[in-house]
């Protein structure tokens, strides 16, 4: 036991001299590419609520609703929030190979509970399963690699954790096909397919993520890349200090970024709530021509062409904000994303269908860069010292608009409607609403300046020891 501990212990992932960086970002890809599935979750909806009557067409009076299995992925997300910001410190304490561990322990467990949730029709054995212990495993898999990628890579934060992160918005593009190929393979061995198929992923997934885990190193004390000189050329928000985790919370630029983090996110669940059912209700064949409207099955590619934005748009905005600034591309984000939000309705109701996909592709690329550029924007204003755990308590903000996002959406949608408002009407209250929320994001990003000295570690030591 004592020999497992040691080989945890964050003293033996220091890198040794020679290590070659580039082995740190496929580590951190296992664990995002992992987790990124709860993006796929959907892909068990329609199975779920049909292992009584065996037909997702005409489930049975005790098979699970839709809003008892909306329940499973709201409870997963908010954990991850929760989860990351509780955990934060610890992860700094311990290493990210001790954090990865149990994080792959906690996700691949998730679904091995969910698979006997399932398999006696228990919905609450899936709520503690995928929801509260694998959204533990999202939260503590999502920020364990980051501080360690930032601090392999100070020359280029945005690239580092834009490759990592991307790896999240993309573990749906894995995990989708694998569902519906596994619950195909099992579906005449079970209900659905559903419970081995969860069995079988949550065990692969923890071999893949073991890779992570076994790959992962820390840099040496006062490590630097080879030439390495600090540039603070495009911002004097860049700062050579660090705060720590509790500190940082006390900071208005620490709520500034939050208030930053929940607009983005609360206006880009926006797009991704209505954009099926929008372009499918506007660009009808009724509107557009018989045979020129857009199909569901041509929706769902539209879907699959957001998620792939979404992807990309974490590697492209992250990295260009290395050159960029962090700031100056969030003002992009919003400032961008204020003039695409408010033209959908427009472009929606004069039915131009090209136009329409590329703003929302658009859109998609800076809600997915939004949350890849936030950790490098934390590593300019507070260090790399606890990055990571400042991250996780920032991610609180996606929690909360995890919850805010759908609620806002769903309620403005629905009261378009009792108006007896259709199509394109029906929906551009919601996108104008979200180019309001965009405008609260620019402000608060406009506000972000520089941490004052008070708060850095080294000075506030200091003030102790003195005193």
């Amino acid at each position: 036991m004592a020999t497992s501990t040691s080989w945890l212990d964050r003293s033996r992932t220091i890198a040794g001299p020679g290590f070659n960086r580039w082995l740190i970002p496929p580590a951190a890809l296992a664990i995002h590419l992992a987790i990124g599935q709860a993006y796929a979750f959907s892909v068990f909806k329609k199975p779920m609520g049909a292992l009584i009557s065996g037909d997702v067409n005409a489930p049975a009076p005790s098979d699970w609703t839709p809003g008892q299995l909306a329940v499973i992925f709201s409870i997963a997300i908010v954990l991850l929030g929760l989860s990351a910001a509780v955990f934060g410190k610890w992860l700094e304490r311990v290493g990210p190979r001790k954090a990865m561990l149990a994080s792959a322990l906690c996700f691949s467990g998730g679904f091995f509970i969910s698979a006997l949730g399932v398999s006696i029709h228990n919905i609450w054995l899936v709520y503690f399963g995928y929801g509260f212990v694998g959204g533990i495993g999202l939260g503590i898999g999502y920020i364990s690699p980051v501080s360690t990628l930032i601090k392999w890579f100070p020359d280029r934060p945005g690239v580092a954790t834009g490759m990592a992160i991307m790896g999240f918005g993309g573990g749906a593009m894995i995990g989708s096909p694998l569902a519906v190929a596994l619950m195909a393979y099992f579906k005449d061995s079970a209900p659905m397919g559903v419970a081995p198929t969860m069995l079988t992923m949550g065990a692969i997934y923890l071999v893949f993520m073991m890779f992570g885990v076994f790959t992962i190193r820390v840099p040496a004390e006062g490590w630097k890349p080879e030439g390495y000189v600090p540039n603070t050329q495009h911002s004097t928000l860049i700062t050579a200090a660090n705060v720590d985790a509790d500190t940082a919370i006390k900071t208005p630029q620490f709520w500034l970024l939050w208030v930053v983090l929940v607009t983005n996110v609360t206006a880009g669940i926006g797009v991704l709530e209505t954009a099926s059912p929008l372009i499918q209700e506007t660009f009808s064949d009724v509107s557009m021509g018989e045979g020129l409207g857009v199909t569901a099955a041509a929706a769902a590619g539209f879907v699959g062409l957001l998620s792939l934005f979404n992807l990309l748009g974490r590697f492209f905005w992250s990295s260009a904000s290395d050159k960029l600034g962090r700031k100056p591309t969030y003002m992009i984000y919003f400032g961008l994303g204020i003039v695409l939000y408010a033209l959908v309705p427009t472009l929606a109701a004069n039915h131009s269908l090209a136009l329409f996909v590329i703003v929302c592709c658009v859109i998609l690329s800076m809600y997915g860069g939004g949350f890849a550029t936030i950790p490098a924007y934390l590593r300019d204003l507070f260090g790399t010292m606890q990055v990571g755990a400042i991250h996780g308590r920032l991610l609180t903000a996606w929690s909360t608009a995890g919850i805010l996002g759908p609620l806002i959406v769903n309620y403005l949608h629905q009261s378009q409607k009792d108006k007896g408002l259709t199509g394109a009407e029906a929906y551009q209250t919601v996108f104008y609403v979200m180019a309001g929320v965009l405008v609260v994001g620019l402000i608060a990003n406009m506000l972000v300046k520089a941490v004052n000295e008070k708060y850095h570690y080294k000075e506030a030591a200091a003030k102790k020891v003195a005193a």
